[in-house]
């Protein structure tokens, strides 16, 4: 039987009040109060709480503070990657980062995702002695390809492929994956050039 863990990382329903589930949160959280309140200047220090939160950190890494994530371990960062200040990434399931990437400020990343339709979306028959969360979520990876340069205040939803050598307008609401070599913008996020 699949844990629900499993689950998130199959894009299946999970139920996110899980006990697993909600030790990750909880540690991770932990993790980024450290993060979030440590001195600016001690790289080093931010450098070991920042692998013990992510599944892998690249080399020349850079992470700005406030930085908000879900489990932290389903992000994996390749070499020579600026994340700016005020990003949340949801890495219910993969969030996987090329090298020589660039992410702005207020970059939002999101893997989980709920159905459309209120009757799919609200479990039914929810009792708060349940255990069980009251509603759907099942979460998509999110891949942001080499060379890629996401603006300001950009959300990437669920599913979305970023390619190669692409750029992202700042305030984009991304819906759709978004082909290499590529000047996408708006909301929704449409290419409008090739480079």
């Amino acid at each position: 039987m699949k844990t629900e863990y499993q689950k998130c990382l199959d894009g299946e329903f999970f139920n996110g009040s899980d006990k697993e589930l909600a030790d990750m949160t909880l540690r991770t959280k932990r993790l980024l109060v450290k993060l979030n309140t440590l001195d600016y200047a001690d790289a080093e220090q931010k450098e070991r709480i920042l692998r013990d939160i992510f599944g892998h950190l690249g080399n020349h890494v850079y992470v700005d503070i406030d930085f908000h994530c879900e489990y932290g371990k389903n992000i994996f960062i390749g070499n020579k990657v600026i994340i700016n200040m005020n990003c949340t990434f949801v890495d219910n399931n993969r969030i996987e980062i090329g090298n020589n990437v660039l992410i702005a400020s207020n970059v939002q990343i999101y893997t989980a995702t709920h159905p459309t339709k209120a009757v799919e979306r609200i479990v039914q028959d929810w009792d708060k002695n349940s255990g069980r969360s009251y509603c759907n979520t099942y979460a998509l990876p999110v891949k942001i390809s080499d060379n890629s340069w996401i603006g300001g205040g950009s959300i990437i939803l669920p599913g979305v492929t970023i390619g190669e050598n692409s750029v992202i307008g700042a305030g984009s609401v991304v819906t759709r994956s978004i082909p290499e070599n590529s000047i996408a913008v708006g909301n929704p996020c449409r290419v409008i050039k090739s480079i």
